[in-house]
């Protein structure tokens, strides 16, 4: 697999075609827009760690509205430092207490190892400072993101910590238990 993402003459054409497009989308929705009057605490004291992959709807898929939970997103929904960082502020600064963690099927994370790592040092000339956290288990990826959840210093509520992976195929939540 390459790391390398050499733009064809087409992408090049369409730079900032999408981004357009958002920005356009963006002034049509602020036409009708009136503030919610909300603040940042979300109204159901939740935070929701989960992939950052375009087929999960979060929202729709658990019912929720605006303002209703901090959602917290990355590449496999891994509990990385930063993911820590958001739920310490999303915690200790905006009262959230409890933490749902949404992995899912078919993740892309499943084909990658940490070889990529390797690829990107050969093609930049610096190694990232970051790990893939690639896994081939997803419900062992879910038990070890619950675990770094509950074993943070930073974290004042550990005790309402419950992981899930979403199917992609079905729309369903699978509860993982802990180990």
């Amino acid at each position: 697999m390459s790391t390398s993402a050499h733009p064809s003459a087409d992408a090049i054409r369409n730079a900032g075609a999408v981004t357009d497009r958002l920005v356009t989308a963006n002034t049509r929705y602020a036409a009708d827009f009136t503030d919610p009057g909300m603040d940042a605490r979300p109204v159901l004291h939740v935070a929701v760690v989960a992939c950052m992959d375009a087929r999960l709807d979060l929202h729709a898929a658990l019912g929720l509205e605006l303002g209703d939970c901090h959602t917290i997103r990355n590449a496999g929904g891994v509990v990385t430092d930063d993911v820590i960082r958001s739920l310490t502020i999303s915690q200790r600064a905006l009262g959230t207490r409890s933490v749902m963690l949404v992995h899912h099927t078919n993740c892309g994370l499943e084909s990658l190892t940490e070889d990529f790592r390797h690829e990107l040092e050969d093609e930049v000339g610096q190694r990232p400072a970051w790990a893939v956290e690639a896994f081939r288990d997803v419900d062992q990826d879910v038990r070890q993101s619950m675990q770094r959840v509950r074993t943070s210093p930073f974290l004042l509520h550990t005790d309402d910590v419950r992981g899930f992976v979403f199917d992609v195929t079905t729309g369903l939540l699978r509860e993982i238990s802990p180990a």
